[in-house]
Formats: structure tokens, sequence, C-alpha cells
């Protein structure tokens, strides 16, 4: 036994003499081998991070879109998409209803509301005794979309045209499409609700909406639910009006009123339209006559009595109807356009002639060759 370790403890020895030996011959190369690769891999990491801030330097900062200084607000005379509408952005898309002026002018404006003057819904019962009755299949909200619609007033004769369950359908389809809308809803607070939006300057803007033309007074919100913000007693409106005013640096009331196919006013026309400026409203922007009426210059503030209409049958004939422009500069000074419009085929286009034509039926304001109005 003793012999057998004796053995045991002599191999042992010879083993660790050998590794000692193949230490001595090869461990350092191993060993700088190792540390070699961590250096490369050092190396190799370094170099990355170097590339990385070359290619960094090397492409252009992507800079934030300039601030616009000059604010557009766009609003439109009376929108309907009648069947020839219809019809006519089905063959030829958005391009089959407005031309390229008219989209430009809606598109890249910083706001655009229009009088919207029908429900978007297939439920309902058309109202009774009513001559012309307005409904649209809610998938034709696409057309406001692709004009850049950004506010729809809702304060008119024909969006209650088929009823409650119609109207709460227009409410439903607007606001999926991510326009907001004021004039009618489900109470007076609802209705008479101010909209604002801000500029890239942080200056706020008010829109409000109201209608004084209504077939049944069961179509006013003080009646029946949902309905419109009516102005039959203007005294919630100038309410609405005098609440506004703290809260936006720019106030603009949309309103339905006065008599169809006539360029001549109501008396009560220029009675409220004053209260209204008088109440704090920057601008008045009338609808319902379905033609162009008078412009007015009041305490230094426009009433622009109809625009008449925009989007609506298969043909608008000159003096028929157009649009107005607000644009406010960098120094908060505003210039007002008025945008003539004609239509065939269903297509709205812009008429230049009708510039002569607006001051031609205006008694205080002069109307240049762009649609510039001055006073007088």
């Amino acid at each position: 036994m003793k012999k057998f370790f004796k053995v045991l403890i002599n191999t042992m020895l010879i083993a660790v003499l050998v590794c000692a030996v193949g230490w001595y011959f090869v461990g350092d190369d191993l060993f700088e081998k190792a540390l070699g690769n961590e250096k490369q891999v050092a190396a190799q990491t370094q170099e990355t991070i170097v590339e990385k801030e070359v290619v960094a330097e090397s492409e252009p900062a992507v800079e934030p879109a300039p601030a616009q200084t000059t604010t557009n607000i766009v609003f439109t005379g009376d929108v309907e998409i009648s069947e020839y509408v219809q019809s006519a952005y089905n063959s030829k898309g958005i391009d089959g209803v407005a031309s390229a002026d008219v989209q430009s002018l809606l598109r890249d404006s910083t706001f655009t509301m229009i009088n919207n003057e029908f429900c978007y819904s297939e439920r309902g019962q058309k109202a009774p005794d009513k001559q012309y009755t307005f409904r649209v299949n809610p998938g034709y909200v696409s057309i406001l979309g692709e004009l850049g619609v950004d506010i729809a007033g809702l304060a008119n004769n024909h969006v209650l045209d088929f009823g409650h369950d119609a109207l709460t359908d227009t409410f439903t389809t607007l606001t999926n499409a991510g326009i907001e809308y004021t004039g009618a809803g489900n109470s007076l607070e609802e209705a008479s609700k101010l909209i604002i939006k801000t500029d890239d300057m942080g200056r706020t803007y008010g829109f409000l909406a109201a209608s004084h033309v209504i077939p049944v007074g069961s179509w006013n919100v003080l009646n029946s639910q949902p309905g419109e913000f009516c102005f039959y007693d203007e005294t919630d409106l100038l309410n609405a009006i005098a609440a506004a005013r703290p809260q936006v640096d720019y106030l603009f009331v949309m309103v339905h009123w006065g008599v169809e196919h006539t360029t001549e006013l109501t008396d009560y026309q220029a009675n409220d339209g004053h209260k209204m400026i008088d109440a704090g409203a920057d601008a008045v922007i009338g609808m319902h006559s379905h033609c162009l009426q008078p412009v007015e210059m009041y305490n230094g503030k426009p009433i622009f009595y109809s625009l008449g209409n925009f989007i609506f049958n298969q043909s608008i004939k000159s003096g028929g109807g157009g649009a107005v422009q607000f644009s406010v500069d960098e120094n908060g000074a505003v210039t007002y356009r008025i945008i003539p419009i004609t239509a065939s085929n269903a297509c709205t286009s812009v008429d230049p002639s009708g510039y002569s034509y607006v001051e031609s039926i205006s008694s205080n304001v002069a109307v240049d060759e762009n649609g510039v109005i001055s006073q007088k």
C-alpha cells in the first residue's frame, strides 16, 4: 500500500512539473492572445461609436416647421351635398366638387367653417309640409374632410329635416370625422357652445352659430332636444357673445337669417347685426338667402349679410354665393376678402367677375380686384 501511494505522489509531481514547463513556453502567448482579443473588441466598439458620431454629424438636423405668422380663416356659404354633388364626387372625386383654386382656398386656410345645410343620416321621417328636405348618407362626410373643413355650423332650416335621430346621427358623423360643430345640440348649453381655435402665434379664435329661420318652434333647442340655437329673441345669443368675448382674441358669429333669393335686407338683420357687433363680435357672417347680400362695415367691423350658396345644386350662377377670408397678420391686423363663386356641373369655382357685384350691392364698402374689402 505504501508503495502505491509513493507511485501516486511521484506521478502527481511529474504532472505538475510538465504543466509548469508548458505554461513557461505557451502561457504568455495565450495571455497575449486573450488580451489582444479584448483590445480588438474594444477597438471595434470605439470605431463603431465614432462612425455613428460622424454619420450623426453629417446628417442635417430636422428642424421644426416655422410658425405661421399669418392666420387665414375661411367661412363659406351654404353647403348641401345634393344628388348632383354626390354624382360629381362619385365620378371625379373631390375635383368634381371643387376647382383647384377653391380646394386651395379651403385646404390652405388655418381654419375653415361651413354652414352644414343638411343632416347626415339614413334614419328619420321627412318633415311634413316642407318643400325641400335634405338628408345625406354619412359616408359623404369625406367631402368635408378632403376640403379641409374644421367646423360645421348647424343652425339653419334644414338640419332637422328628418327629425331628432337624424340630427343625432349628424353629431356622431361630424365628431367621428374630426369636425367640430356648433349651433345645435342636446341642450341650450351645447347648442350655443363656443368653439375655440388657437393659431401658431398663440392667438385664439371663437366661433358661434345661431338661426333666425326654422320652420316650426319645436326645432328650437329650448322647446325640444336635440335642437338648434335660435335668436328670434336675441337675448341668449347676445349673452353668448358677451360671455365669449373675454375668452378669445377674435370672435366670429355665423347666423342663418333674412329672406331667400333677394339682396334686400329685412329690418331685423341690420338691427341684430349691429347688436352682435356691439356685444363683442368681430364679424358677423350670414347665410340663408341662396345669393350674395350686401356687406356692411359697422363700427369698423364687417357684417356679411349673406354668403349665399357654396356647394349646392348642379349650378350656381354669378352672384349666387361665395366665401370670405379673414387674414390676421403677425401684428394682429385683419384683412377681409370676399371670394364670389359660381358652379357648373356641381363643381364650385372662383368667380372673379363677382368682386364688382359685391361692391355694387353694398353701401359703405369698396372691393378691389382681389376681393379685399375696405370701408368707403
